[in-house]
């Protein structure tokens, strides 16, 4: 993705803000990619929201940056944790790195997810020492 000018600050870097944008379109296009829409889950009462984020800033994006955004996925009892790194494409540099936790609400109670746990199976890694 590249970085737009609306996005910077004063300093001519990434507002803070929008680092949230980029790390929700990596996770929706993710999902696009296996197939999940949110729409049609929702309307059988699936809804995944983020319950916690971690946000670690390293280097900034600047002003026509193009940038890597990366995820792993793995899960910790109902929380579906997304480790999401973006990289400035010109040299590799970190510079965002992300914990992401999500939950899914089904019928609007808290509860695991029959259809995500399926779609995610093949991406969840494994705890360590397993």
């Amino acid at each position: 993705m590249e970085v737009r000018d609306y996005e910077c600050d004063i300093e001519g870097i990434v507002n803070n803000a929008n680092y949230l944008h980029y790390i929700e379109h990596t996770r929706h296009l993710f999902l696009r990619s296996l197939g999940v829409s949110f729409s049609q889950l929702h309307l059988q009462g699936v809804d995944p929201v983020v319950a916690r984020m971690n946000l670690q800033f390293k280097v900034p994006l600047r002003c026509d940056d193009w940038f890597i955004s990366r995820l792993a996925l793995s899960k910790e009892g109902i929380r579906y944790i997304f480790h999401q790194d973006i990289f400035r494409a010109s040299d590799e540099k970190l510079c965002l790195r992300a914990k992401v936790e999500l939950v899914c609400l089904v019928n609007g109670r808290l509860a695991p997810s029959e259809d995500y746990d399926r779609v995610f199976a093949p991406f969840i890694a494994s705890p360590e020492g397993e």
